[in-house]
């Protein structure tokens, strides 16, 4: 089984604007973890995330949008994400087949509700404002920016967000649905993730370190990024260029605790166990793992104790996470990791794994540290989030 094609992508994040720029940060270790600017908050000295560094004024202007716009930041930088993966693709018209949008969200508008909620009750005009506050908001303005009259539809799984839109615009052109589906996620920072993550005192006041024995929390961060997928028909008849294939997918549940994974790892096993049985391959051909990896106490002991569960020969392929350089952009995390994904297999690239010094207590395992060079055909990337909501991707050469 081939997969499905990936055609386009498109990418913001704090370590860059664009595809390009985000791959020389990754090879090059530049890191986007930097105090907060953009946000006035009480935790701007005390905490860390992986900005982008544009404010919203110059992001209405490079969209070109009106003065009197109602785009939330989360939906501004998913535009900016999802036509550079349109352009990518050489889609000049959008409509001409059956096209479709599925946009991951978990923040949706509330940066504007934030800025304008109280003002509301004394100026009932500001509702356009509060009215762009739910995720589907964010998708239908990326669709009226693209033009797309297709299927429109959001996902909003926590963590997981992106990669369950991955997952069913890959199910919706293998089914014959849909012929090409432009899929992925954005997030914005806000004070609420701000406080909300800082309530279940998860925060790191330093740079994130997955899988150190002394890691103490995640840097939270903000991104967008879209990948276009193709049926195979199109892509013969246009002699389209694949990037990469996504060649496996799965998701389970836990149903372990609404913030937290399951010791022993139950969701993640059997997401990853479901995206080898799609693929048809055996969790020895992978070249990389690119884990979910939020340097959070749970998450890392629970994702390597999956791991190992998968690899019972204790094998495991190299891995890293790249939350070091971009933070956890948390519905957009997956996302924004299929792309750099899919880079890791153009490019023959294993990215380090930042700030990793002691090995955990509990196991053995060591991500790849340095930067490393071989030869990648299949990549697998795991996005894990509240509720116990596991998704597994596994991309593949073309």
């Amino acid at each position: 089984m081939k997969g499905i094609a990936i055609t386009g992508m498109g990418i913001i994040s704090s370590i860059g604007n664009s595809v390009e720029e985000n791959y020389i940060s990754l090879i090059e270790n530049k890191i986007g973890i930097s105090k907060i600017q953009n946000i006035p908050t009480v935790h701007a000295d005390v905490i860390k995330v992986g900005e982008i560094k544009k404010t919203n004024e110059e992001l209405v202007d490079e969209l070109e949008l009106s003065e009197n716009n109602n785009f939330s930041r989360t939906a501004m930088i998913g535009t900016l994400a999802a036509k550079q993966a349109v352009e990518n693709a050489g889609i000049t018209s959008i409509n001409e087949f059956r096209t479709g949008l599925i946009s991951a969200t978990s923040v949706g508008g509330m940066d504007m509700t934030e800025k304008h909620y109280y003002d509301y009750f004394e100026n009932p005009e500001l509702i356009k404002y509060i009215s762009c506050h739910d995720g589907g908001d964010v998708a239908e303005k990326i669709a009226q920016e693209l033009g797309l009259k297709g299927m429109v539809t959001t996902i909003s799984t926590a963590c997981s967000s992106a990669a369950n839109s991955i997952m069913l615009g890959a199910r919706l052109i293998k089914t014959g649905k849909l012929d090409r589906v432009i899929v992925g996620g954005t997030d914005a920072l806000a004070k609420f993730t701000i406080n909300g993550f800082k309530t279940l005192m998860i925060l790191s006041d330093d740079y994130n370190k997955p899988f150190d024995n002394t890691r103490k929390g995640l840097n939270l961060g903000e991104a967008a990024a879209f990948l276009v997928l193709e049926s195979d028909e199109m892509v013969q008849k246009y002699d389209k260029k694949v990037l990469a294939r996504v060649s496996g997918y799965g998701n389970a549940n836990d149903a372990f605790h609404q913030t937290a994974s399951s010791e022993n790892g139950d969701g993640a096993y059997l997401a990853m166990k479901k995206a080898f049985e799609v693929s048809g391959l055996n969790p020895s051909e992978i070249d990389y793992i690119n884990v979910h990896g939020t340097a959070t106490p749970n998450n890392d002991l629970s994702e390597g104790r999956a791991l190992l569960r998968i690899y019972e020969d204790g094998k495991v392929p190299d891995f890293s996470s790249t939350k070091p350089f971009t933070g956890h952009t948390l519905a957009a995390a997956a996302a924004i990791e299929a792309v750099y994904s899919v880079l890791a297999i153009q490019n023959s690239v294993v990215y380090p794994n930042l700030n990793f010094e002691v090995p955990m207590e509990e196991f053995e395992l060591k991500p790849q540290t340095s930067l490393k060079m071989k030869n990648i055909e299949h990549v697998l990337s795991n996005s894990f989030g509240f509720g116990g909501n596991c998704s597994t991707l596994i991309f593949s050469k073309s």
